[in-house]
This record gives structure tokens, sequence and C-alpha cells, in this order.
């Protein structure tokens, strides 16, 4: 079956807790991960929370990157959604949980945009 993008959600555990905690280095191993997976980066914006904790996202030509970390859990919730056929989400993942220095990954993925051959419209209230 056909999908127009594949999604992977993680549960990133077991990471330093300097480095979830680091909005400058969260910002550039996500960057990274985006090009490690050989997708095109368009923008990206990371917010430093305080007392602590990172949220941000990287938009790519192929869709995005975005993350949530609770350093004092050593805990990042990560998704890595891609379309088309050149980048591979699972070799950001797989970056992302070894720039973490994660000791767990839980990450599972999601067909999305998966088209029926026939138009049928579907409305769901």
């Amino acid at each position: 079956m056909q999908s127009l993008g594949r999604h992977i959600l993680a549960e990133i555990s077991g990471c330093s807790f300097e480095i979830l905690n680091d909005m400058a280095m969260v910002e550039e191993i996500m960057i990274n991960a985006a090009l490690e997976a050989g997708a095109e980066i368009r923008e990206f914006v990371f917010h430093k929370f305080s007392p602590q904790g990172v949220s941000g996202g990287v938009v790519i030509s192929e869709s995005h990157l975005a993350i949530h970390t609770w350093p004092e859990l050593g805990y990042a919730a990560v998704d890595v959604f891609t379309c088309g056929e050149k980048v591979n989400p699972w070799d950001a993942c797989d970056y992302l949980a070894e720039r973490f220095q994660a000791t767990h990954v839980d990450a599972r993925e999601i067909k999305r945009g998966i088209l029926e051959s026939t138009h049928k419209q579907v409305i769901n209230l």
C-alpha cells in the first residue's frame, strides 16, 4: 500500500541531562539528524524552558523533525516525519539516540497519507 510519508514517533530515554538541557546542543543535533537522513533544511526554531527543557522543530523540504525534552528525566519525545523516497526517518532517529547518549529507544513508524485507489471521501463527525 502506497503512502505519502513515514512518521517515526520515538520515546528516547536514559539520555544525558546536560545535552537535553542545552538548547544550542539540541538544535545542532536536530539539524544534523535531518542532514544525516538526507533531508533539505528550510527553517528551524527552538525554545529553552526554565528551569529546564527544550522544545523545537526543524522544517525540512520533506516535512519536519520535532522534539520536547525532559532533562530531569533523561527523556526526549521526538517525531520525524518525511515524505518521498529520498529521506530515511530511521537514520535521523538513530542519530538522535546516539547523540543524546540514550540507553533506550521505543520507536514506531506510522504510514501517513495512505490513499485509496478510488477517490472516496470519508468524513468522521
